[in-house]
Order: structure tokens, then C-alpha cells, then sequence
């Protein structure tokens, strides 16, 4: 492979079309059971608190794996320093994963060690393999970094503290890394960095983001199955593993039938693909992934007392799941096509109108309700835009490029 010295030895070649490498697959797999510990972590402590914290967790795991998307859509994995880049981060991403579920109690430093380790240490690893004639990729760097490095200041100081303390200075480390994009990683003297100094590969960026949403969705398969391995195979569990199985297939079909496929084109195409990538892949593919996995919560609570009477927890996981996972959608799709889906948004309303009965409905009632609206929205999205004569809210965006990016 020819090394392109403009940009240095360690980065990708300038190209389009770059493919996601195994060693980043391989990556991807500690964060499979990031996802599991996460889900199960939520179904354990179900609690106003226990969501709060358990919320502040996933932000921090998207938010470890997204960052090393980027670094990768820059740096070469096939490369030796690469790997064993990515190698350590998985020692430290599974550090990590293991430490999530008592995160707020013993394993507390634990944690906070290893997130700020990676997130540091791998924008470490970006400025000092930059080489110096790259004077904006180094200032980007630089901007990170110095973020970065204030927010662990946040997350070592709350390893070391209890209860809410750990809470509240977690919540405020994530608040300076959540900004930090928006804010174009101003700091003093080098100022906010330009959108046009992020370039990225298109293709890379929103394959990887859909691997991604294939690890949640297999989390959420895995623990179907699982679940229903262990429970006397009746009607009723019979029933609600078809129903659960169908809706992860249907939250499949409207994210991939044609949103990746839409999204990997135009980031592809656009003159400011970074732009579009801290927004449509960053931000918004946060919630999709934060669907399926309250999704995976429900599905277990159906398949344990699928004839039992629907809880709160129920209630809020089987129709927040779904519901998280098409606002993300829309709100994607919206960025990438530039109007609203209509088959969506119709079926975030009958979401919300089923919420109103839910608690009179079985939690195997209440899973069928939720999966045939997905198949619905799925059903809709794929007719609509295959017909020759589209309607105005469900046809592809005749807008230009540049409109549809800025959203």
C-alpha cells in the first residue's frame, strides 16, 4: 500500500470508499458486551436513579467507541502502531465493560481510569503521530485533547467520590465532552477549529456507525434467544419470542432498508462531510442505539411474565424503546434527506397513543401492539419509496447537497 507522506506514514491514503478492517471489527467486539452489560445493568436497578445512571453509562460508551471511529477513519489499522492502538483500547474498553454494572458503587475509579485513559490516550497517540507539516490536523489534536483532558479531571474525581457526588461530576465530564464538538473545540490562542479541517471518508464513517447498530440489534437477538433457552416453551413464550424477534428484524428493515444506504451516499458526496458526520453519526445515531437496547430490556420482561399485568417498567421499556429508536431514525433521516418521514413520525404518534392503554393490555399484548406499528412504519417507509408516483412527505429530497447537509 502506497503511503501518502502529505498526510504521514500512520494515515489512511487519500481515497474514497475506504473499507472498515478486521482490526476494528475486532475492536467492535468489546463493545458487544458493552451494550449486554449495559442493558442488563438498566433491567436491574429499573429506578428513576438507576435510568439516570445507567443513561449516563451508554452516553459514555457511544461516546469512547464513536471517538476511536474517527481516529480510525484517519489512521491506517492495517498498520502495526494502529493496531496496537486499537488493541489497548480494547484492554481498556473491556476494563471498561466489566465495571459498568457496579460503576456506581466498588468499581467506581475503575471505570473512571478506564474511560479517561482511552479517551486521552488515544488523542494522545493522534498528536504525536501527526507530523508537524500538518499544522491544522496537530491544532485539532491539540483542541481535543485539552478537552478531553479536563473532562477526566471530572471522571477521576468522581471514581473517587459516592453516590450523587460520583453522579454529578460524571454528569459535568460528559457535559464538557458532549459540548466540546459543538463548540468546535474552542480553546485559548488556537481558537475553534474549522469544518473544513475535519475531512473524513463518508463511506467509513457510516459503515462503522451501522456496525454499530448491528451490535445493538445482535444484543438484543442474543438476549431473546437467551431468555427464551431458559423458560418452558408455552403459547404464550412462543409468542412472545416470535413477537420480540419480529421487531428487531423491523427496527433492522427502517434503519438499514434505506436510511444507511441514503446516508452513506450523501456523506459520500458532501463538500463538508464532517459537518454531517458530528451531527447525522456523532450525535443522532445516540438515541437509535439508546432504542434498541431499552428494546432488549423489554423484550426479556415479555418473554419472563408474558401474561402478567404490565408494569411501569414494562410499559416504559416496550414503548420507550421502539419510540427513542424512531425519533433517532427521523431525526437521521431528516439530516440526510431534508425532510421528515412521514411513515415515522406517524408511528412515534401511535406510540404515544398506545401508552394510554398500555397498563390495561399483558405484556404479550403490549409487544405485539408496539411490533406491529414498527412493521407498519417499515411496511410504509418501503412502499412509499418505491412507487413511482411519491408523495410529497415520504419522496426523496430533490434539495440540493448543500441544503440537506446543513440541517
Amino acid at each position: 500500500m502506497a503511503v501518502d507522506r502529505d498526510r504521514g506514514p500512520l494515515f489512511r491514503p487519500v481515497a474514497s470508499n475506504q473499507r472498515v478492517t478486521y482490526a476494528e471489527l475486532f475492536f467492535d467486539l468489546v463493545f458487544a458486551f458493552a451494550v449486554t452489560q449495559i442493558s442488563h445493568t438498566l433491567l436491574g436497578r429499573f429506578t428513576p436513579l438507576g435510568a439516570l445512571q445507567t443513561t449516563l453509562l451508554l452516553l459514555s460508551v457511544w461516546w469512547t467507541w464513536v471517538y476511536t471511529a474517527w481516529i480510525t477513519n484517519w489512521f491506517n489499522p492495517e498498520l502495526t502502531p494502529v493496531r496496537v492502538l486499537l488493541f489497548l483500547l480494547m484492554l481498556g474498553g473491556l476494563v471498561l465493560s466489566t465495571s459498568i454494572p457496579a460503576a456506581f458503587e466498588s468499581r467506581g475509579l475503575w471505570f473512571a481510569l478506564a474511560y479517561a485513559g482511552m479517551q486521552v490516550g488515544r488523542t494522545s497517540f493522534w498528536f504525536l503521530m501527526t507530523p508537524r507539516t500538518r499544522v491544522s490536523a496537530r491544532a485539532n489534536a491539540l483542541r481535543v485533547l485539552v478537552w478531553l483532558s479536563v473532562s477526566a479531571l471530572f471522571w477521576i474525581a468522581g471514581g473517587f467520590s459516592e453516590g450523587n457526588q460520583r453522579l454529578v461530576l460524571w454528569a459535568v465530564a460528559l457535559g464538557v465532552e458532549y459540548i466540546s464538538p459543538a463548540l468546535r473545540f474552542w480553546i485559548p490562542k488556537y481558537g475553534a477549529s474549522s469544518v473544513t479541517d475535519w475531512h473524513v471518508d463518508g463511506s467509513h464513517m457510516a459503515e462503522r456507525s451501522a456496525g454499530f447498530i448491528i451490535i445493538a440489534l445482535g444484543e438484543s437477538i442474543v438476549v431473546t434467544g437467551a431468555t427464551f433457552a431458559d423458560l418452558t416453551w408455552t403459547s404464550a413464550t412462543v409468542t412472545a419470542f416470535l413477537s420480540s424477534f419480529i421487531g428487531s428484524l423491523a427496527m433492522w428493515w427502517i434503519y438499514f432498508h434505506k436510511g444507511a444506504e441514503a446516508g452513506s451516499e450523501l456523506i459520500s458526496k458532501s463538500d463538508e462531510p464532517g459537518r454531517l458526520a458530528r451531527l447525522a453519526y456523532t450525535y443522532l445515531h445516540l438515541p437509535i442505539v439508546a432504542g434498541i437496547i431499552l428494546s432488549a430490556v423489554a423484550d426479556e420482561l415479555v418473554l419472563t411474565h408474558p401474561a402478567d399485568h404490565s408494569d411501569l417498567k414494562t410499559v416504559l421499556s416496550s414503548i420507550g424503546g421502539p419510540l427513542v429508536f424512531l425519533i433517532g431514525t427521523i431525526l437521521f433521516k431528516h439530516t440526510i434527506r431534508g425532510w421528515l418521514q412521514l411513515s415515522h413520525g406517524i408511528g412515534i404518534l401511535a406510540l404515544c397513543g398506545s401508552a394510554w392503554f398500555a397498563s390495561d393490555m399483558s405484556p404479550l399484548l403490549l409487544s405485539i401492539v408496539t411490533t406491529a406499528i414498527m412493521i407498519v412504519v417499515a411496511v410504509w417507509e418501503t412502499v412509499s419509496l418505491r412507487s413511482p408516483a411519491k408523495s410529497h412527505g415520504e419522496a426523496l429530497s430533490e434539495k440540493p447537497q448543500s441544503e440537506a447537509t446543513s440541517a
